[in-house]
């Protein structure tokens, strides 16, 4: 299963969740595949998906929400797996697409591409609704799971590269001022768009 395979499933699955998504290749193939205002593309912040949709769980429970992460980028910030364990957000969802690489740099490998075992780690910093999955059947399975069991969840897709076909804007104020709306309220002091 390619990346933009395993994305193009898990939009299939999506209805009102607001995704967080990591820059790079995740963000390039969700944009291409399933382009939508409560898709939230983090550019220029290695390391901080998982982190970022915490904070929206937490400050948003009636909502599930989708962390959509990469190996590479949760490796910058494995930490934040513990908070996230500890805090216990049950509508949380963090989907990381493994392809052993940092691809959007150029394609160096990442532990995970050794023996560095992502689902392990999470479960040793206190998940306990955990999967990894290599092929289509076994994610759709994973996701519809996610949809029915209270988390947090910490699914680890393991997929191949594929080429980028398309990538978001790169204007991180309209990315966000079209999520915040998506969302039901602008920043504080507009009226509702995010725009003064």
């Amino acid at each position: 299963m390619n990346r933009i395979d395993a994305l193009a499933r898990l939009a299939a699955t999506l209805t009102d969740e607001p995704v967080v998504v990591s820059l790079g290749h995740p963000a390039y193939d969700l944009y291409a595949c399933a382009d939508r205002p409560l898709n939230f593309y983090t550019w220029g912040s290695m390391g901080l998906t998982s982190p970022i949709a915490l904070g929206l769980a937490l400050a948003r429970p009636d909502r599930r929400v989708v962390a959509l992460d990469g190996d590479g980028s949760l490796l910058m910030n494995l930490g934040a797996l513990a908070t996230i364990a500890a805090c216990a957000p049950a509508n949380l969802v963090v989907v990381v697409l493994d392809n052993g690489q940092y691809a959007t740099t150029g394609g160096q490998p990442t532990p995970t591409a050794g023996a560095a075992n992502l689902e392990l780690a999470a479960r040793a910093l206190g998940f306990t609704r955990t999967a990894t999955v290599g092929d289509a059947a076994a994610l759709d399975r994973a996701l519809a799971e996610s949809v029915r069991v209270p988390g947090p969840w910490f699914l680890v897709a393991k997929v191949t590269e594929s080429a980028p076909v398309a990538k978001p804007p790169l204007d991180c104020v309209s990315i966000k001022q079209r999520f915040m709306a998506a969302l039901g309220g602008g920043e504080p002091g507009t009226k509702g768009t995010g725009i003064a």
